[in-house]
């Protein structure tokens, strides 16, 4: 598919090594020490240098070879000049070589819209848990996520000097995904991965009633969903409102490519046009396999507690 690649996939290559200047970036700023954080919100809501750089070079460099699509970034900034060292001109040439699923084929960019994390799990990364940390870029089309690319910057750093720092993985619905190894929990075993700094009694309410073998807290939706892909965890459960589109676009595609679901705590599915509301008011509830078994499980009372999106 070399000769004149569908604009999907064009832009999925180039989201591709935007996600990997983005995460080096996410490095750089760690490691200069300097970390620029405000509060947003409180405590539990925070923004560093590393979100304001990586978010100004994913959108800089992607709506300047796609003018046309819709990009919706996490991050509240001001309009200013980016600099030309933030700009990633490069595309994968692995993904340009693939064949667009014949569906996607046609898409013009305009039709597309860009969901940007760039920096998921800030408060774990001000906090030195690292491996929690993801840069998230999600494809929507139709309000359906159909691409998504995640970047780990310091996937691999418990390894210490030497390591070869960061992955990126990413997939498409009816291609696959790909840069990592599918693994799944064995299937009588049930690991519930949930939130670590955003819990209340409606979420752990809800985690118990999954009648969990064991539960596993860990920050950033993308991390979470990475667990379920490589065998860590059967379900991501978190049923409150706290998470935003840009937190699930990119995981769901990945997800789906490999056969996994991602819904509200109704089961229902979030839509991803350009004008809806950011916030998945109705909880996530993420599985690799037999969704349909935990949103059975979920409690009445939780459900009373969400609204629907």
């Amino acid at each position: 598919m070399s000769g004149n690649p569908a604009v999907v996939m064009r832009l999925v290559a180039s989201a591709y090594t935007v996600a990997e200047k983005a995460g080096a970036i996410v490095r750089r700023v760690l490691h200069s020490g300097e970390l620029g954080i405000v509060e947003k919100t409180g405590a539990n809501d925070l923004q560093t240098l590393a979100d304001r750089l990586a978010q100004q070079s994913i959108c800089a460099s992607l709506s300047k070879r796609f003018p046309k699509i819709t990009i919706i970034g996490e991050e509240e900034l001001p309009a200013e000049e980016v600099t030309e060292d933030l700009i990633e001109n490069g595309q994968a040439e692995e993904i340009l070589q693939k064949s667009c699923p014949a569906e996607y084929s046609g898409l013009k960019e305009e039709e597309l819209v860009v969901w940007v994390d760039p920096l998921d799990g800030t408060k774990e990364y001000t906090e030195g848990l690292l491996d929690n940390v993801t840069v998230l870029i999600g494809v929507a089309y139709g309000g359906k996520s159909i691409a998504g690319i995640i970047n780990q910057p310091f996937y691999n750093y418990q390894l210490g000097a030497g390591a070869s720092l960061g992955r990126t993985i990413w997939g498409m619905p009816g291609l696959g995904a790909f840069g990592f190894q599918l693994q799944e929990v064995p299937g009588d075993t049930r690991i519930v991965t949930t939130t670590r700094s955003h819990s209340n009694n409606v979420v752990t309410d809800c985690v118990a009633a999954m009648e969990p073998h064991e539960v596993v807290k860990v920050g950033g939706a993308g991390n979470k969903v990475i667990q379920l892909v490589e065998g860590r965890a059967s379900a991501y459960v978190f049923a409150s409102p706290g998470c935003k589109k840009w937190d699930t676009c990119a995981a769901e595609a990945i997800l789906h490519a490999v056969g996994g679901k991602l819904t509200d705590m109704r089961g229902n599915p979030y839509r991803y046009d350009a004008n809806v509301k950011h916030m998945n008011s109705a909880g996530v509830l993420a599985t690799l396999r037999n969704h349909e078994y935990y949103v059975s499980r979920v409690p009445q009372s939780v459900l009373q507690a969400l609204k629907s999106d």
